[in-house]
C-alpha cells in the first residue's frame, strides 16, 4: 500500500480553496490502495497531521486547517523520506511513517509556485504535477505570457507594471498603458489565482485603485486588455511524455468576469462539452499541448481560452495554464474529465500514477 502525504492549506490567500480540494480528494481516493496522511499547512506555516476531517468553522462560509493536531516535519532519513512528529515542549520526535509520493492541493503563493516541489525534491520525494520550473513559471502570469509568447501561442495583448515603477511615475505608466491597449483592462497579481486581487479598469480613473488592490498580494502587475462579452473555454491535460487533453468545456460566470465568488461561492454554469466547431476544438487541443511544454509542465495542468468574436471574425486566445487547478466539486479540472469517462477515484489514482512514472 503506497503511503500518500497530502498537502493542503497553506500560507496563502487561496487557503479554503486548498481546502475544499483536499476534502474532496480525501472522499475519492481508494483506502485500499493507499494510506493517507493528511497534513494541513496552517496560515502561518505550520504542519499539523490531522485525522483527514476537514471542517467549515462555525461562522466561516469554507472550510480551514485545524490548528490542533501535532506538528510534523518532513525529513529525508537513511531510510528515505519519513514524516515526523516534533514534540515542541520536549524537544523530542518521532517517526510517524515512511513517505512513498505526495499529492500537494496547494493552491497560489508557498505550494503552487515551486516552493514546495522544491522541499519534496530536496527530501526525495515523488510527486503529482510539475516540477520546480514548470510550477514557478505557471504561477507567475508575467513569465508565463513570456514563455506563450517565445512558442508563438496567440495571447491578449498586455503589460507588467512593478510597484515601484508605478511609484516612481505613475503618469508615464498610465500613458504607456493607454497607448498600447485599449479600454477596458483587467488587472491582477502577476503571482496570485483564483481571480484574488482582480479588478476591472474601464477608464484612467479606476487604475490607481485596481493596482493598489493587485500589489496587495505581490510586487508585479499585469494588465491585461479585456474583451466583449468572451467566451470562456477550458480543457484538461494530463501526461509527461505522451499527453491526454480533454474535451473542451465553457464557463459561463454568474458575475460579470470569473471572479472568486463565481468560482466557489456562486453557482456559475459550466457548459461540458463546449459547444465549438471541430475545426476550433482541434485547434484548442493543439494551443493547450504547445503551452503545457512551453512551460515545462508534467503530471497535469488546466489551460484557459478565450474565444474572442470580433470584426476579424472569431479568434482563439490563450489565457492562462493552470499547473494546480481546483479539485473541488464545483471544479471544472475534474469535471472535464469526467466526461471524457475518468471519474475522480480514477483521476486520482491516474495522478498518482504519473507522479511515480517521473521518478
Amino acid at each position: 500500500m503506497k503511503r500518500v502525504l497530502l498537502l493542503f492549506g497553506g500560507r496563502s490567500s487561496e487557503h479554503e480553496v486548498s481546502c475544499l480540494s483536499a476534502r474532496s480528494v480525501l472522499a475519492a481516493i481508494d483506502r485500499d490502495r493507499y494510506e493517507m496522511l493528511a497534513v494541513g499547512i496552517t496560515r502561518d506555516g505550520r504542519w499539523t497531521l490531522t485525522d483527514g476531517d476537514i471542517v467549515t468553522p462555525p461562522g466561516k462560509p469554507m472550510p480551514e486547517v485545524d490548528d490542533a493536531g501535532p506538528t510534523v516535519a518532513l525529513v529525508g532519513s537513511r531510510r528515505g523520506p519519513l514524516l515526523v512528529e516534533l514534540d515542541e515542549d520536549a524537544g523530542t520526535s518521532r517517526v510517524v511513517s515512511e513517505v512513498d509520493v505526495a499529492f500537494p492541493v496547494l493552491h497560489g503563493p508557498y505550494g503552487e509556485d515551486g516552493t514546495v516541489q522544491g522541499l519534496l525534491t530536496t527530501v526525495g520525494v515523488p510527486y503529482v504535477g510539475a516540477d520546480v520550473t514548470g510550477s514557478s513559471i505557471g504561477v507567475d502570469k508575467a513569465a508565463m505570457k513570456a514563455a506563450f509568447a517565445a512558442a508563438d501561442l496567440p495571447q491578449g495583448d498586455y503589460g507588467t507594471v512593478h510597484r515601484a515603477r508605478w511609484a516612481d511615475a505613475p503618469d508615464e505608466v498610465a500613458d504607456g498603458l493607454e497607448s498600447d491597449l485599449p479600454y477596458p483592462w483587467f488587472v491582477k497579481p502577476a503571482r496570485q489565482g483564483s481571480s484574488i486581487g482582480i479588478s476591472k479598469v474601464s477608464s484612467r480613473d479606476d487604475l490607481a485603485d485596481a493596482l493598489a488592490e493587485a500589489y496587495r498580494y505581490d510586487l508585479v502587475a499585469v494588465v491585461e486588455r479585456g474583451f466583449q462579452a468572451p467566451r470562456e473555454i477550458e480543457v484538461g491535460v494530463l501526461g509527461v511524455r505522451d499527453l491526454e487533453v480533454s474535451a473542451p468545456g465553457e464557463i459561463r460566470p454568474s458575475h460579470e468576469f470569473y471572479d472568486f465568488e463565481a468560482k466557489y461561492l456562486d453557482d456559475s454554469e459550466l457548459v461540458i462539452p463546449a459547444e465549438v466547431t471541430a475545426e476550433v476544438g482541434s485547434r484548442i487541443d493543439d494551443m493547450a499541448r504547445r503551452a503545457y511544454r512551453a512551460i515545462g509542465c508534467r503530471g497535469m495542468a488546466r489551460v484557459d481560452f478565450f474565444l474572442v468574436g470580433d470584426d476579424g471574425g472569431e479568434r482563439l486566445l490563450i489565457n492562462e495554464i493552470n499547473t494546480i487547478p481546483g479539485f473541488t466539486p464545483n471544479s471544472m479540472f475534474p469535471r472535464l474529465w469526467d466526461a471524457e469517462g475518468l471519474a475522480y477515484p480514477a483521476l486520482v489514482d491516474r495522478l498518482l500514477e504519473l507522479a511515480l512514472e517521473t521518478e
